[in-house]
């Protein structure tokens, strides 16, 4: 993204720059962390379900602040995604009901940034081309995540640890594919559609997220199933209009 960045960044006007990092950081920075400090203790499908609360966000957000119209199904809706939510945070490690799980609310945070962030896009970069959004904002994040990363024991690992190369590779694949390239695809998304029907695409993440846990032999409880169909009930409803 950075060539593309480079190019772009004195034809974007100043007053949109500070939306740019508002954006990376909302939209990229703190998700990401969030999203791998819940993965040391949740599955990755269990992760990937619960980020389909993102278009319940997106509609709270667009209420509470575009002053969004809403019906009473809706908000049915909403109970709903917030009672599977409930659920889920209540899942233990053996797939009975215990104490609340904190790190299912790391995930429930990074969804709301990522609601904030849609209603953003769509608000302020509908007219600038998807891939300079993405460029542009992931840009100004760039030397934070950098200067984070080093405070790290990063050059350590990499040095002494074995297959810290081969994971490097792996987040090379997650930071082009599933950051940069979906990015781009999903800024566009947004910019032809409201921000709510965008971000329904999160019906599918758990398709995906399951498929896979699966292949990666994880292990989901009934309890688990039982949140996903709440959560995904409640995404019909809120958007049923």
């Amino acid at each position: 993204m950075l060539p593309v960045a480079i190019k772009n960044i004195r034809k974007v006007p100043k007053d949109k720059i500070k939306f740019f990092v508002i954006t990376g950081t909302l939209g990229n920075l703190i998700p990401a962390v969030l999203f791998a400090m819940a993965e040391t203790k949740l599955e990755s499908s269990v992760a990937g379900i619960l980020n389909a609360l993102t278009p319940l966000f997106t509609l709270l957000i667009a209420v509470f602040i575009y002053k969004l119209k809403v019906k009473g199904i809706q908000i049915f809706g909403l109970i709903i995604g917030l009672a599977g939510t409930i659920a889920f945070s209540l899942v233990n490690n053996n797939g009975a009901l215990g104490s609340i799980n904190i790190y299912v609310w790391y995930i429930v945070i990074a969804t709301i940034f990522y609601a904030t962030n849609l209603n953003l896009i769509k608000e302020y970069f509908s007219n600038i081309r998807s891939i300079i959004v993405t460029a542009l904002s992931m840009f100004f994040i760039g030397p934070v995540c950098i200067i984070y990363l080093f405070t790290t024991d990063f050059i350590f690992k990499l040095s002494n640890v074995s297959g810290a190369f081969e994971s490097m590779g792996y987040l090379a694949i997650l930071g082009v594919f599933g950051t940069a390239i979906a990015l781009i695809l999903y800024t566009r998304l947004i910019q032809i559609n409201s921000a709510v029907v965008a971000s329904s695409v999160a019906y599918l993440i758990p398709i995906v997220a399951i498929f896979w846990g699966i292949l990666d032999n994880e292990v989901l409880y009934p309890l688990h199933f039982a949140g996903m169909i709440l959560i995904l009930s409640g995404i019909y409803f809120a958007n049923k209009t």
